[in-house]
This record gives C-alpha cells, sequence and structure tokens, in this order.
C-alpha cells in the first residue's frame, strides 16, 4: 500500500507540471516611459455657491442706483472684506473699438472709446472681451475706494452660470448694470445693443485688489477670477 501511494503521488506530481512553455523575457521598451505629475485642481466655484454668499447685503454706497433712467433708485453696492457686488439687470455696452457688431450702424448710442485701454493704447473691443461697466465716481459711491479700478475681476453671475471678466469703462453716475457684447453673448444674453441684454437676474462680484494686466488677457482674467471666488466663497 505504502508503494502504492508513493506510486500515485509521483503520477499526481506529473500532472502538475506545466505542459507549455515558458513565457520568454519581455522584450525590452523601445520607447521610454515618461511620467508626468498629476496636478490636483479644485472644482470651479459655482453660481450656487457665489449667489448664497453674495445673498445678504451690507450696503458700501451712501445711495441707491437705478437700472435705467427713469426707473426707481433701488440697487445698493453691498461689499465684504473681499469683494463689492450688486444685483441688478443688464444693459449691452457696444462702445469701443468698432467691429461688424458693434459700431454706429448697430449701435445709434456708439462710442468709439473706453474709460481703460488695451495694452497697445487702443480701446476696448466690445464684441471681444468680456468687461463690465461701473458708474462714474459720484456721491453715490466712488468704486476707487474699494480696491476696484480698470482691469478688476469681476464674476458676472446670471442663473447657473459664471462668466469673470474685468472693469472695462465707466457709465453714468446713476445707472448700473451694464456690460459688454462679449460678457452678454457668454452667458448667452441676447447681446444687441438695443433689443438685447435682460431686465433682471444678474449679479456683479467684483473683487477688490485684483488687477489682470494687460487687461485684454480674458484667460488671465479666468485663472485669476477662479482664485479670487474661492477666497470669497470660503471667506467669513
Amino acid at each position: 500500500m505504502r508503494v502504492q501511494s508513493l506510486t500515485l503521488a509521483a503520477a499526481s506530481a506529473a500532472m502538475l507540471v506545466p505542459t507549455t512553455p515558458l513565457a520568454t523575457p519581455a522584450q525590452p521598451r523601445t520607447q521610454p516611459v515618461v511620467w508626468r505629475p498629476v496636478v490636483w485642481r479644485e472644482a470651479p466655484v459655482s453660481a450656487a455657491d457665489l449667489l448664497a454668499r453674495a445673498r445678504d447685503c451690507a450696503p458700501v454706497s451712501r445711495g441707491r442706483y437705478r437700472s435705467d433712467n427713469g426707473a426707481s433708485a433701488k440697487i445698493p453696492v453691498c461689499g465684504t472684506r473681499d469683494a463689492v457686488f450688486w444685483k441688478a439687470d443688464m444693459d449691452i455696452d457696444c462702445d469701443g473699438r468698432p467691429g461688424p457688431r458693434c459700431n454706429r450702424r448697430t449701435d445709434p448710442y456708439f462710442a468709439a472709446s473706453t474709460a481703460y485701454s488695451q495694452s497697445d493704447g487702443r480701446p476696448l473691443s466690445a464684441e471681444r472681451l468680456a468687461f463690465i461697466v461701473v458708474p462714474a465716481p459720484s456721491r453715490i459711491w466712488d468704486y476707487r475706494d474699494h480696491g476696484v479700478g480698470g482691469g478688476s475681476v469681476v464674476a458676472v453671475v446670471y442663473r447657473d452660470q459664471v462668466q469673470y471678466a474685468v472693469v472695462g469703462d465707466t457709465g453714468p453716475r446713476g445707472v448700473i448694470g451694464e456690460a459688454s457684447y462679449a460678457t452678454a453673448e457668454a452667458l448667452g444674453i441676447r447681446p444687441h445693443p438695443l433689443r438685447g441684454g435682460t431686465a433682471s437676474g444678474v449679479t456683479y462680484i467684483v473683487f477688490k485688489n485684483t488687477r489682470v494686466s494687460p487687461i485684454e488677457d480674458h484667460a488671465a482674467a479666468v485663472t485669476t477670477g477662479e482664485r479670487a471666488a474661492r477666497r470669497f466663497v470660503d471667506g467669513s
């Protein structure tokens, strides 16, 4: 019985020997392996987060603005440590360097200048650059006293969208709520200088002590805006 057991054991072991040839060594790589670092990036600040932070208003203006000439003055400029903001309509600014969509034929109120200029000295292009209009300094409010000027970065919020822009022009002293053709177009608002815009629902958040240079660098406005928006939302 012992011999039979050993024989059976040997036979069983033989059955376990691989019948396929051993794998040959892997061929050397012809291309070097390139290791790239994984860059972690926070998710963009949402429209809902920005609107939640701008829900409460601590007025910094001495009075209130009109949305249009002839309208009641109901709009205050509000402030926090990091930003000033207001909730208004959006009129379309087509001023600046003329183009196929912004010129004297499309806009009878067209002005071939903007309060702030490009790095080459030319006016901004309303149809190409996302920018907003702030009221000219007055007894109601002077934006310059709050760390705001040409090239300051802005988050323009409409419905569930956020468009980063810059301060690029000034408007009437008593009216607020205006942005460039390009800003409106990016937000899905009709950008026509006379028949475009929207009557309400736009929040303008201007981040203090930010500045894009050159002012026409929209990519820089987005990068700076995302960082500033995160500080604004996370601030106390």
